[in-house]
């Protein structure tokens, strides 16, 4: 069990030991501290205070004045849970990393270290290390000793909460790798990951396969393989039908990337108009947040069709369907300026399109393209100078 309290006659010593689980502020069972020395003052020391700034203070204390103490892992492991509660992210990854380094480890302790990670907004190699770590650890921690004075049903009892304990540690990982994987700016890291995750969560993987194969999906795309990255999507949307990012990602790739199946394209695009009303939002998150990323897909799918309705004007030159859908992409991307971008330029063209051409609405669509962070902004200054040469 995670905690185990036992008292030891140490021969020749006669002194009494406390082996560390029995600590209730920490996990490092494979230790005994003697009574009188300064591991027992300094858990007397933690264990005697509920102000987590105390027990800050007596734990910098010891592991400054006992660097070499085989307690010192133990140590920094309750400075990151400390740090944690301190909101001193920096301090807590500084600790945690030390502990991680001579291999002390126990679930509680990642997640503490994982939370300050998310604390800190800096989640590198480090974090990903620890989650892929943690299912052995966890693993491990579900073995339950049975001690002789125990029944049947106490065991079974003991043997149930260590398995809903797996299951609860399990997600916490899962959430962290999720939440981590998207700031990663290297896509082939990402892919990486995503193996590694598969390899490591493979339950979990088959769970999540729709979220997964998004995730996949995602970083073939920012690595511009669009093959691989259509065929991640097609998965994703074949084990969650209703997947409104992939059904997004999938119709916009269709449509202005990669610029085949067209059919394909406006039905998820489609689609997704009628599922983002649909969308629940998820605990914890503003409800400005929300209405923000259910325009951001809305308007992904607005740029969409609207690209497609200019894409069938042709020589009829009646681009009033393509402008219908653009306006309303450019209204709601505004958290997305590279989409916003795009909205802007082919709204200004398909007022340029337009039979009679509208210079002017084209001319001010073109220069809200400049004034975006989008890498549209290029063609947007060229077609803007030839709309002016011959508008004026």
């Amino acid at each position: 069990m995670r905690s185990l309290f036992q008292a030891v006659l140490l021969a020749g010593l006669m002194a009494w030991s406390w082996p560390l689980a029995a600590q209730m502020d920490h996990n490092c069972s494979s230790h005994s501290i003697i009574v009188g020395s300064p591991e027992d003052k300094l858990m007397l020391a933690v264990n005697g205070t509920d102000d987590p700034n105390a027990k800050v203070a007596a734990l910098e204390k010891f592991v400054q004045e006992n660097a070499s103490s085989k307690y010192a892992p133990c140590a920094e492991q309750l400075l990151t849970k400390n740090y944690v509660k301190l909101q001193k992210y920096e301090q807590a990854i500084a600790a945690g990393e030390k502990a991680v380094a001579a291999n002390y480890l126990d679930v509680s302790f990642l997640e503490d270290l994982l939370r300050a990670y998310m604390g800190s907004g800096k989640a590198g190699s480090e974090a990903f290390d620890i989650i892929m770590k943690a299912p052995a650890q966890i693993k491990a921690e579900t073995v339950v000793p049975r001690t002789p004075t125990e029944s049947d049903a106490q065991f079974q009892a003991a043997q149930n909460a260590a398995m809903q304990r797996a299951q609860s540690d399990t997600s916490y990982m899962v959430y962290a790798f999720f939440r981590f994987l998207p700031a990663v700016t290297d896509p082939s890291q990402q892919i990486k990951y995503l193996d590694q995750f598969a390899q490591a969560y493979p339950d979990t993987a088959k769970e999540r396969a729709g979220l997964l194969n998004y995730r996949y999906a995602i970083a073939y795309t920012q690595s511009n393989q669009p093959e691989k990255a259509d065929e991640y999507a097609a998965k994703a949307i074949a084990s969650d039908p209703n997947n409104i990012e992939a059904l997004n990602l999938v119709s916009y790739d269709y449509a202005l990337r990669r610029r085949t199946n067209q059919a394909k394209a406006a039905e998820y695009a489609k689609k997704v108009l009628t599922l983002v009303p649909t969308m629940k939002k998820p605990d914890g998150v503003p409800d400005e947040a929300f209405k923000t990323q259910q325009d951001t897909q809305a308007g992904m799918a607005h740029l969409t069709l609207g690209f497609l309705e200019l894409q069938r004007t042709g020589a009829s030159h009646h681009t009033a369907g393509a402008i219908k859908e653009l306006k309303e992409a450019t209204e709601l991307l505004g958290a997305s300026p590279e989409l916003q971008g795009e909205a802007y330029y082919f709204l200004g063209y398909s007022y340029e399109a337009d039979y009679p051409p509208q210079h002017r609405a084209a001319m001010a669509a073109l220069e809200q393209v400049l004034k975006v962070q989008t890498s549209m902004q290029g063609q947007a200054r060229g077609l803007l100078e030839k709309i002016k040469r011959v508008a004026h």
